[in-house]
């Protein structure tokens, strides 16, 4: 029987581990894609307790204690932190073979050296130690970015922000680059009227231009597009169900535009044809500054009507949806690459039956300009756990180059979510190292090596170029 977490954790070969300790845990950290708050770490946010970096905003989390049966005052609600923390160290030894119980476990001991499993006899006792720890300066938000060999992260941000956040922290010469990433989804989001409307208002403010139709629309979110490069952003980011990819005229946007802005809801029809023109626009002006765009398909979000009323939106009611992907993504990026002007594209997949369709659709699509030009993600969001990211590295070496990829990325709003890409990399080597075990794979590991550290750092580092 082998003990729980050791540092053999998810290595079960000699040349897994071999991979791992040699080559993997050396590497930095190139976290592409999360959604930590700019705004912390400009001010080097120092967190009073445990609770406050763990379980705020944590719908993970949220979503077990719910589970669980805990009380929602308890969860977002107004009891104490002590308290919060309490009710989740209950939740925790209920959480056994869930990826929260791993993650939970690898946080407490690589940021605060605590080996002890949390349950309710322990959870005081790691609630103090820890709290006390974030509380030095070496455990504010840069020092724990510092701790975990983080060289690159990329923020998730809408075009309308000031970027006034990454802006201080270049200024202040912090050694990790922090770089906005472009997220223009309120900006094809006609479904809410009044929300969309609101928001173009923002972007005339943000970008000085009257927006009077649709070609000053675009030229506004062109605007906003421009002032992103100059600070720093290659990359753009689109939360979709699917791809959208309807036929349309220049006449027939310019006319829905019109409609939207004097407040009237858009037909089906319409919305689906606005979706089409603006994430055309977005992918045309990737291509035209080089950058990379993510597509994140298959959320079905804000399914509990109630309690998204009381709680609002990204609090831990979304699902995996089950949307049609193939057909309108290959119709859009066939109408980029036909005028030859299909940006780099990662694609990330919520529902596992589409693993190989998107492995197949980026060979569709690949020509030979840049390595690895189409990106199948990461397993994302309900898949960043052993089984998705088995599936996901297993789809990609079985239809595309393993060896080419960009590799893991936290998409986690938690300064404690680094471990990730420890977890990720303890998966890829026992992968490997039981392939050569099994003499699937030659017993050759300074290939190999090569290969994982790529994965781990320099495929990103050089995708990227950043």
């Amino acid at each position: 029987m082998k003990p729980f977490m050791t540092e053999d954790f998810l290595l079960q070969t000699e040349t897994s581990r071999k991979l791992y300790f040699d080559y993997a845990a050396k590497m930095p950290i190139f976290d592409y894609h999360c959604h930590l708050p700019p705004a912390q770490i400009a001010e080097d946010k120092q967190f009073d307790n445990l609770t406050q970096i763990w379980l705020y905003g944590d719908h993970y989390k949220w979503r077990a204690m719910r589970t669980n049966g805990i009380d929602e005052r308890y969860i977002t609600g107004n009891a104490s932190d002590w308290e919060k923390f309490q009710n989740w160290a209950k939740t925790v030894p209920y959480t056994l073979r869930n990826p929260l119980y791993h993650w939970t476990h690898l946080e407490l001991q690589r940021y605060f050296g605590i080996s002890k499993f949390l349950a309710p006899d322990t959870a005081k006792d790691i609630y103090d130690k820890c709290s006390e720890m974030l509380r030095s300066p070496d455990f504010s938000v840069r020092g724990l970015m510092r701790k975990m060999n983080v060289k690159i992260v990329c923020t998730t941000d809408d075009p309308v922000d000031s970027l006034e956040h990454h802006k201080k922290i270049k200024s202040d010469g912090f050694e990790i680059k922090v770089l906005p990433t472009f997220r223009p989804d309120k900006g094809m989001a006609i479904e809410n009227v009044a929300a969309f409307n609101q928001w173009v208002d923002a972007l005339e403010k943000s970008s000085g231009i009257d927006v009077k139709n649709y070609k000053t629309y675009i030229d506004a979110i062109r605007s906003r597009h421009n002032f992103f490069h100059s600070i720093g952003c290659r990359i753009s980011d689109h939360g979709l169900e699917t791809a959208y990819a309807e036929d349309y005229t220049r006449s027939e946007i310019t006319a829905i535009f019109d409609k939207l802005r004097s407040g009237k809801q858009a037909t089906n029809e319409e919305t689906l044809k606005f979706k089409s023109a603006m994430m055309f626009e977005f992918a045309l002006m990737d291509y035209e500054k080089g950058w990379t765009q993510q597509l994140h398909f298959g959320a079905l979000r804000n399914n509990n009507t109630r309690l998204m009323k009381t709680l609002g939106a990204d609090t831990g009611f979304d699902s995996i949806g089950d949307f049609e992907i193939a057909r309108p993504l290959a119709k859009f990026l066939d109408r980029l690459d036909t005028d030859n002007k299909l940006p780099k594209t990662i694609l990330y997949n919520l529902n596992p039956r589409d693993n190989e369709l998107m492995a197949t659709m980026c060979g569709n699509f690949q020509d030979g300009s840049v390595a690895g030009k189409m990106q199948f993600g990461s397993g994302w969001w309900f898949l960043d756990q052993k089984d998705g990211m088995e599936k996901q590295i297993n789809a990609l070496s079985n239809l595309g180059l393993l060896s080419r990829f960009i590799g893991m990325l936290t998409d986690s709003r938690s300064f404690l979510s680094y471990p990730r890409h420890e977890y990720f990399r303890r998966i890829l080597c026992n992968l490997l190292g039981s392939d050569v075990e099994t003499g699937q794979l030659p017993n050759d590991i300074k290939l190999l090596g090569t290969m994982v550290e790529n994965i781990c750092f320099n495929n990103a580092q050089n995708y990227f170029d950043m």
